[in-house]
């Protein structure tokens, strides 16, 4: 419809699942008051340029559209209103344009018709609303039929979902015995729909399990008590489940459940209680102090600290005293123990009470008796066969030294508790009593001595002393017996040690000379007291005299000043010790006396020697003359002796060279050098023997005995030619081949050392007095007896054993 005043406007048909209205909006508000009212201010100016005349007229300010809905999760497309403008004739000129949120999602508008439609379902808990704007253009000029207006399409709620319960699991607790009404825990659920429309997030509650106990208020989820003591040691979890329903419950609405998990917690209503009235235990009588003889429990049904128990025995029933009673911590028992030794023989039976108390009470529920309980112990001792028991736990005894062999130093008693009172045997433990000084009866338990005391050597004796049964079981026990042997005055008393007096020649009379003390291995009662005397004479000495200090010391003290060394060396004192024992015992010790020559703060340097020097005859310029002559002496002995060692080592040299010259395998060749000054040939050749470095025996070559093979008929040629070496030449064959062999070999050889000279031999011929060079056909003794002394050759050693017998291995 048109409005009264013949304006363009808009025209709306909204369409609902059950009405189809025709809403035409007209709002006339004053410009600039909405800001998204477009166009608003465009029109005023307009119609104010009019002219005054039309200042009469209503202005149109602009467009408000009501609220379009349409209905959550409908899949199918709908047109939920329609667009239409004034101007529009049916011509199809004005075409409509929609903008906003959801504009060609979720909205889409016919641009000839303006119908609005929906493209997709919604879902009011994802969007709730859209704000979009609508437009009417001109085809032909294309220009805005109205100002662009803003209108809102609501998504309309359903019941499409489930109530949620919040902050799960629930898990409440509450004591046991509480009144009906206590609050145990409170659910919470929430539901998505909208709370505003309709009943489709309006919730309520029930129980479903947990009645009669529980109960649950509809509105608020609050759980509360329904059942009146419950007990916890009847049982102590519950589990609630509560429901939760929206639409207020009524149907065709959605339900969800949870569990609320009940725990009972303990308070103390109940009181220790004993299974038994009686408890009877067994116990050995030779059980130690401190052995758990049983263990008692009084149940209580509560737990924790409403359990916890103290356990204690009554006052004389029958000795109780013997054992205690604790509780332990752990499993609340009463643990009973023994306090005291038992025994079989005096007491076999001890009945006492036992009572259990709790340690923290509540009167809430029971009274203060009812949280103890008695009940009565029964102990048997048990009989065991036990060793002997002596009478004394340790003995002490005391004995002289001078005591004799037999003589009775104590005894010892030992008895068989058990009934049967099993004779006794005594032995002295062999390893407490090495010396074997003490022996004992083994009927009686004597103990005598059996050799000879000495306190210096042993003033305390600790023997072992065994107790055997000689029945059953023959048990034994032992026990230490404290022998302290007494001192007696049966050594004499002696100077503390071996003084060495001096006297400085400038001594005046009535100076000390020494200090003395003296030592006695007896230990008396009062302490030691020595007294210090000179031997009786006839005639008092002149020189020197002892004053005993009655303080165990005296000191040597000089009756005259003119003591000189030349006069004497020394003098003997004798000095008597005796001790204070009885009877009284002494000894004499006769001291030597220096007279030194000392120095200004009258000290002796020479230390006795000089004085040593004296007495034997001597000044101690002589004495220091015969030291320097001693050690002279042993300085030339240790000299001769390295000298004569040297000229050993020197000799056992010469040996080993001579040694390894006379053994073919290890020498090597040897080759004399004859110097020839006067002119060549044989005739020069007896001028003499040249010096030359000696010879060295090579180190031997390790395939010689490879050569010795392939060299054995070279060797039996050699053989031959100088057994005829007088019918031979310088140039034969054979002493040529041999020449060059030994070239060869020398060439090739790498353990031969260089030589510092050249040695060679010649071939002399057959006519030189000489001789030949070779021994094979020599004597053992080159030189005889018969040579001409004035032989001007030198003595010429034999080289090798070249000696046509015996060993035929020649090594040249």
């Amino acid at each position: 419809m048109r409005n009264t005043e013949e304006m363009h406007g808009w025209t709306v048909k909204m369409s609902t699942p059950s009405v189809l209205a025709v809403v035409t909006v007209f709002s006339m508000i004053p410009g600039g008051v909405l800001s998204d009212m477009r166009g608003s201010q465009g029109l005023e100016t307009q119609q104010l340029a009019q002219g005054s005349s039309h200042l009469h007229r209503r202005l149109r300010r602009g467009w408000i559209w009501k609220q379009l809905f349409v209905p959550e999760e409908d899949p199918t497309p709908r047109v939920i209103g329609q667009l239409k403008s004034d101007s529009d004739r049916g011509e199809y000129s004005i075409k409509y344009v929609l903008s906003g949120e959801g504009a060609g999602d979720a909205f889409e508008i016919d641009e000839y018709s303006g119908e609005i439609r929906t493209l997709k379902k919604l879902d009011r808990e994802e969007k709730a609303f859209y704000v979009l704007q609508a437009q009417a253009i001109n085809r032909r000029s294309n220009e805005p039929e109205e100002p662009q207006s803003e209108f809102i399409i609501k998504v309309q709620d359903i019941n499409d979902n489930v109530p949620q319960f919040q902050n799960e699991p629930y898990v409440s607790s509450i004591p046991e015995m509480c009144p009906t009404g206590t609050t145990v825990a409170q659910v919470t659920a929430t539901d998505a729909d909208d709370p505003m429309f309709g009943n489709n997030a309006k919730l309520i509650y029930s129980i479903l399990q947990g009645e009669p106990y529980f109960s649950v208020e509809p509105k608020t989820g609050i759980i509360v008590t329904s059942w009146p003591n419950m007990d916890r040691e009847a049982r102590e979890q519950y589990l609630v489940v509560v429901q939760v329903k929206d639409m207020l419950g009524l149907s065709g609405g959605y339900s969800s459940s949870t569990t609320v998990t009940v725990s009972l917690t303990d308070v103390n209503d109940n009181g220790p209680t004993f299974q038994h009235h009686l408890y009877t235990f067994v116990v050995p009588e030779n059980a130690p102090m401190g052995t758990t003889v049983g263990r008692i429990m009084a149940e209580d049904g509560d737990v924790g600290i409403n359990a916890k128990m103290t356990y204690s025995l009554e006052d004389d029933l029958e000795e109780s005293s013997t054992f205690f009673i604790q509780t332990d911590p752990v499993t609340q028992e009463g643990v009973i123990l023994l306090a005291k030794p038992l025994d079989y023989e005096s007491k076999r039976r001890f009945v006492m009470a036992a009572e259990a108390v709790n340690d923290h009470v509540d009167t809430r529920f029971l009274a203060l008796e009812e949280f103890s309980d008695r009940t009565t112990l029964k102990i048997v001792v048990e009989d065991v066969d036990e060793p002997p028991v002596f009478l004394s736990p340790l003995y002490e005894w005391k004995v002289p030294e001078n005591a004799a062999v037999g003589t009775v130093v104590g005894s010892v008693s030992a008895r068989d508790t058990d009934t049967v009172n099993s004779p006794i045997r005594y032995a002295i433990d062999k390893r407490s009593d090495a010396t074997k000084a003490f022996k004992i009866d083994p009927n009686n338990g004597t103990i005598t001595v059996a050799k000879a005391l000495d306190r210096e050597t042993s003033d305390w004796h600790n023997v072992t002393v065994e107790a055997k049964e000689t029945t059953q079981n023959h048990l034994s026990s032992s026990v230490v017996v404290f022998i302290k042997v007494l001192d007696i005055n049966d050594n004499v008393p002696r100077l503390a040690r071996d003084y060495q007096p001096y006297i400085c020649e400038g001594t005046q009379a009535g100076e000390l000379i020494q200090l003395l003390s003296a030592v006695d291995p007896d230990d008396p009662v009062e302490g030691h007291h020595f007294y210090f005397s000179m031997v009786p004479e006839k005639h008092i000495n002149p020189n020197f005299t002892i004053r005993d200090n009655q303080d165990n010391t005296a000191g040597i003290v000089a009756r005259r000043s003119t003591f000189t060394r030349k006069d004497r060396t020394h003098y003997l004192l004798p000095v008597v010790v005796a001790d204070s024992g009885s009877p009284a015992l002494s000894s004499t010790s006769t001291l030597t006396i220096s007279v030194c020559s000392c120095q200004p703060a009258g000290h002796c340097p020479s230390g006795g020697v000089e004085a040593l020097a004296l007495s034997m005859g001597l000044s101690m310029q002589t004495l220091l003359g015969i030291l320097v002559c001693l050690v002279t002496l042993t300085v030339l002995s240790v000299l001769m002796l390295m000298v004569r060692r040297h000229r050993r080592k020197q000799q056992e040299g010469l040996e080993v060279e001579v040694r390894e010259l006379e053994l073919p395998e290890t020498v090597s060749q040897k080759v004399l050098y004859y110097g020839e000054p006067g002119g060549a040939g044989g005739g020069g050749g007896r001028g003499g023997l040249d010096s030359c470095q000696p010879v060295v025996p090579l180190r031997s070559h390790p395939r010689r005995r490879e050569r010795r093979l392939r060299r054995e008929d070279v060797r039996a040629s050699i053989r031959m030619s100088l057994r005829e070496s007088h019918l031979i030449g310088p140039e034969d064959e054979v002493f040529r081949q041999f020449i060059l062999d030994r070239v060869a070999e020398a060439d090739q050889d790498p353990y031969v050392p260089p030589f510092d000279c050249l040695r060679t031999y010649a071939y002399e011929g057959s006519g030189s007095p000489t001789g030949s060079l070779s021994s094979l056909d020599s004597s053992t003794s080159e030189v005889g007896p018969e040579q001409p002394v004035s032989n001007p050759r030198p003595y010429l050693v034999r080289l090798t054993p070249w000696y046509g017998g015996g060993e035929e291995d020649t090594v040249f």
